[in-house]
């Protein structure tokens, strides 16, 4: 009996410790290129194209849960160097300054382009005008000039910029690009999300909205389609297309004062630099080597990530548009 009694506890004792074995063994990493949680925050401007990366990143990687907030360009810069968040999407490159911050802080930020976006003009459908200038539109933010007529005959009234909130990367831009440190005119006005802006120049005949042009993709088929059809879809050899502009706003064409020639914000005219208001987008990470966060920023500056912003409308830094002429 006590011989019976010992093999017992050392039959249980063994498989105790094999259990314990195997369960060091299948014990799986929380953190990895494919696997995991990791946070964003991106640009607001940016989110149609961004909703499209992380849908089709966590299709491919069923384990991978990007949790992705849209905010204002200064509130993503601000969780980045706040070690809030490990991942940011803005409109352009760290600062010398904001690099040596975090290395201050024992974190190793990596950059890259990742697309070039255009900012566009809308506005309504039934406003006759169809071209403004760079000098008419700096003087439209400025105040300058306030009602549509003028800049040409026109009975849409008075003119009104609409953006989509005061901390806007949009804003910046506009400020920084057009209104050489002028301030902006009482005619200026900033909603609180893009929509809200497409709503507003839906609703008042003079009103200009001020968007990146991903928002103004008309590329339906690809907006109803599955993560896993888009995947399919995007994950070929085939040419990938970009989309057209939103015919529910008029866009408008833009040029230079230098030049009689003006151009909507379509990709072909983003690469020539024909179209003249244009930013880069960058996306900059300081997830380490390895963990989902690189994981995410590889895929989004790769081949899939990069056909998925050549649909959305805008240029993305990799592959080059397909520019086709044709000729009678």
């Amino acid at each position: 009996m006590r011989s019976r009694i010992l093999f017992s506890a050392f039959v249980a004792a063994m498989v105790a410790v094999l259990a314990t074995g195997c369960m060091r063994y299948e014990k799986p990493k929380t953190d990895t290129a494919t696997s995991g949680t990791t946070t964003l925050v991106c640009d607001n401007s940016f989110q149609r194209i961004m909703e499209q990366e992380i849908g089709v990143f966590e299709f491919q990687y069923p384990e991978a849960h990007i949790l992705c907030r849209y905010e204002p360009q200064r509130v993503a810069l601000d969780s980045l160097m706040s070690l809030n968040t490990r991942t940011i999407v803005i409109t352009r490159d760290l600062t010398p300054a904001e690099v040596q911050k975090l290395k201050d802080q024992k974190r190793i930020a990596k950059s890259k382009k990742i697309a070039v976006d255009a900012v566009a003009l809308i506005v309504n459908p039934s406003n006759p005008t169809n071209i403004l200038s760079i000098s008419e539109i700096s003087d439209i933010l400025t105040g300058k000039i306030t009602e549509w007529d003028q800049i040409e005959p026109n009975n849409s009234g008075k003119v009104q910029i609409v953006f989509d909130n005061n901390a806007s990367s949009l804003v910046d831009y506009m400020r920084d690009s057009l209104m050489n440190g002028k301030d902006f005119g009482p005619n200026v006005h900033a909603q609180n999300t893009i929509p809200e802006v497409f709503e507003a120049v839906k609703t008042h005949k003079g009103a200009i909205g001020v968007v990146g042009v991903s928002w103004l993709s008309t590329d339906l088929d690809t907006r109803k389609m599955s993560e896993e059809q888009l995947n399919n879809l995007l994950d070929t050899e085939a040419v990938t297309e970009g989309s057209e502009l939103d015919p529910a706003v008029k866009t408008l064409k833009v040029r230079r004062d230098d030049s009689l020639d003006a151009y909507k914000p379509y990709q072909q005219y983003i690469y020539s630099g024909e179209y003249p208001l244009f930013r880069q987008i960058y996306m900059i990470t300081i997830g380490a080597n390895g963990g989902l966060a690189h994981g995410f920023y590889s895929f989004v500056t790769g081949p899939i990530g990069q056909k998925i912003i050549l649909k959305s409308g805008i240029l993305p830094a990799v592959i080059r548009p397909r520019i086709v002429e044709i000729t009678n």
